[in-house]
């Protein structure tokens, strides 16, 4: 079983930061709506990878580095798209970390859902004990 709580709440804030995000990148010029979308979604998906991951690394790092790996994505395609590597990359890759390890501190710290491992394992060591 996947913690809901965790998934829901990592997945609601990365929706969040990603409407925060576009956001910021409004004030370096005009967007497409096609452009804030893949922001919003990227974000919201950064949320989600964050709550699904159980990598075995504290809180803060494990939000840092999922948040760099989808800054850096979204970063390279604002360059491709024309947004320059100030306004478009280190933006949107700054963010992806920013906004990765507040992802993680809100769900782990403020909303006590850390990561855990799946309850079935859980249940299956029970039942092994009692067999033994």
């Amino acid at each position: 079983m996947i913690y809901e709580k965790r998934v829901a709440g990592t997945t609601v804030w990365g929706t969040i930061f990603g409407f925060i995000s576009w956001g910021l990148i409004v004030i370096f010029g005009a967007i497409p709506p096609t452009g804030a979308a893949s922001i919003i979604i990227s974000r919201g998906l950064m949320g989600f990878v964050i709550g699904i991951s159980a990598w075995k690394i504290s809180w803060w790092l494990h939000g840092s580095l999922i948040g760099l790996f989808f800054g850096l994505t979204s970063g390279f395609a604002s360059v491709w798209a024309g947004y320059g590597w100030g306004g478009g990359f280190t933006l949107l890759l700054l963010t992806g970390i920013i906004f990765g390890f507040l992802t993680e501190l809100l769900t782990t710290v403020v909303f006590k859902a850390e990561m855990r491992e799946p309850e079935y394992r859980e249940e299956k060591r029970k039942e092994e004990k009692k067999e033994e």
